[in-house]
């Protein structure tokens, strides 16, 4: 199941202390779900950035302890630091990163600062997304004056969003936090093939927002021009929502551009990388590849490689790992290191710390083994889902043929479409492998549960039933997903390359067989069901995609041996 992902990075007003950083850090990872990705801690500026991802309310949980826990052990009357700040969390930005919008970071947002405020009784203020007015927006508007300025707070134009409205003696000790939704932020550095950092900063001050500062006669030394109020007049960039510098660096022996890339909803990583390197040929200098600093999301990289894909006239109708390969060689992020994506993709990062051993982790014959073993799971759910996964993956297959067949290249995009089409179904039935597993493991927790008093006995019927009822809608999802497959199939056997179109039909058998073994594990799991409503609306339902998946099958068939009797 696709999960929701966020990305919350608190900053905390303590850099040096070692023991109490651990400790604060730590109380991210109680929460069951949530996945501390980084701690880097600051001595000088006396502040660490700590960031963990997971689920929406896991997420405003593990940030709600942490700022508790800061709190606690940091005074804010003895703090000392060069970074402005104003509280033991001085801020607290949620980040989308999977399947989130900055909806869901704001109220990500507004419900933890409810909490802060009433729980701990801890002020501050919402910024960016989160505000409440447009001055709030501003982090360093609402920041000003620091912690030694909190004396505002009993001011009203300066009342806080959450928490008491005084520099009461809590408030001294922990300050105010700034609670925030923001979009993710890329630190991104292009590398050139010069030493010069001079000509590095001119191409920064190209495409960065702020352009540059606009000059009479000579671009360098004339004198600057001003507006109306006295201010230097700018000659924007070529890029929205980007800062930028150039910079040499000593460790490399080369210059780079050092870019934040502070929206990749407007400025994605592929648009600056083509950018940058338009701009440098421009000025005789070549992009020899790039870095990214930190941790980014999957859709980075995704995104990248779609986009080279579609320059290339190739089909996006490919595994995630092949457009991880094209992303990384595009945009030369093995340039100057090898580029490990499991270590730099925050879903990477927490798949690879999840507990236990996933089916679709296996190979061939581990999965085949450990479905032959004396366990009851796997069974003929999971296989159901894996049959419909192979299903669809030959149609995608037929569909990619094609596209790069000889003397279709004006085809290539009908075809691409269809093979995303099939990678799309593909990557959800693989997803269900493991869930109809997962499904029955819950049925098994169920029926352990204690019934020693009336109490618990139903309170485990309750949970039987519920766990039967996703043990069913899970199979159920599978014959839907399974049979909605197989217009990939009956497009490529009508369409597709000819050479290829037995594996579209038998892409078509694994399909219809995917939907009567899911829709039989429907059915044996309705056994223990009380509901009877629900009951025969799913067997129903269960009922018309067999049917529905036998006919469709035939047909696909009959088109086979058509092609093949020719």
């Amino acid at each position: 199941m696709a999960r929701t992902l966020i990305e919350c990075v608190p900053n905390i007003s303590e850099g040096r202390d070692e023991a109490k950083i651990q400790a604060i850090a730590s109380t991210v990872e109680t929460v069951d779900g949530v996945k501390l990705l980084d701690v880097d801690p600051g001595a000088s500026t006396n502040r660490t950035v700590i960031t963990f991802v997971g689920e929406p309310d896991q997420v405003v949980e593990a940030a709600f302890r942490l700022i508790k826990k800061a709190g606690e052990l940091i005074d804010m009357s003895k703090h000392k630091g060069e970074h402005p700040r104003m509280g033991a969390t001085d801020v607290c930005p949620f980040v989308p990163v999977a399947n989130a919008t900055m909806d869901d970071c704001v109220k990500c947002a507004r419900a933890l600062g409810e909490r802060v405020g009433k729980e701990l009784a801890i002020p501050g203020y919402f910024y960016e997304n989160a505000a409440t007015s447009e001055k709030r927006q501003n982090l360093a508007h609402c920041r000003s004056g620091e912690y030694e300025g909190l004396d505002k707070l009993s001011k009203p134009e300066w009342a806080p969003d959450f928490g008491p409205a005084e520099f009461n003696d809590r408030a001294k000790q922990t300050g105010a936090t700034a609670i925030g939704a923001r979009d993710f932020l890329v630190a991104y550095n292009v590398n050139l093939n010069t030493t010069s950092s001079r000509r590095a900063n001119a191409i920064a001050f190209d495409i960065r927002e702020a352009g540059r500062v606009k000059r009479e006669g000579n671009p360098l030394t004339g004198k600057k021009v001003l507006d109306e109020t006295g201010e230097p007049v700018r000659i924007p960039g070529s890029l929205k929502a980007v800062k930028g510098i150039g910079w040499f660096i000593e460790e490399y022996g080369i210059a780079q551009l050092s870019l934040n890339l502070t929206n990749i909803n407007i400025t994605s990583v592929h648009k600056a990388f083509d950018e940058a390197s338009e701009r440098a040929r421009e000025r005789g200098i070549r992009v020899t590849g790039s870095e990214i600093v930190g941790l980014i999301p999957k859709k980075v990289l995704i995104d990248a490689a779609d986009h080279y894909l579609d320059k290339q006239s190739r089909s996006k109708g490919i595994s995630e790992s092949e457009k991880i390969k094209i992303a990384v060689k595009s945009l030369g992020l093995d340039d100057l290191a090898p580029f490990d994506a499991h270590s730099k993709v925050i879903e990477y990062m927490i798949e690879d710390g999840a507990e236990g051993k996933r089916l679709i982790d296996m190979d061939l014959k581990a999965f085949a083994e450990e479905t032959s073993s004396e366990s009851m799971a796997p069974g003929g759910g999971s296989i159901s889902a894996y049959c419909g996964a192979m299903g669809v993956s030959l149609g995608t297959m037929v569909a990619n043929l094609s596209a790069h067949k000889r003397g279709w290249d004006d085809r290539w995009e009908e075809f691409s479409e269809w093979a995303v089409r099939g990678m799309e179904f593909q990557e959800q039935l693989i997803a269900m492998v493991d869930e109809d597993t997962n499904a029955f493991n819950k049925i098994m927790e169920a029926y352990g549960m204690p019934k020693n008093t009336d109490a618990d006995k139903a309170a485990r019927t309750q949970a039987i039933q519920d766990a039967t009822k996703y043990a069913i809608e899970v199979p159920l999802k599978v014959a839907r997903l399974s049979y909605q497959s197989m217009e990939v199939m009956k497009a490529m056997a009508e369409i597709g390359n000819p050479a290829s179109v037995t594996d579209a039909g038998v892409g078509a058998l694994c399909a219809r067989t995917a939907v009567i073994g899911a829709v039989m594990n429907v059915q044996v799991n309705t056994g223990d069901l009380t509901d009877d409503a629900y009951k025969a609306k799913v067997l129903a339902e269960g009922a018309e995609l067999v049917a529905n998946a036998e006919s469709l099958e035939a047909t696909i068939r009959q088109r086979v041996d058509e092609v093949l009797s020719k």
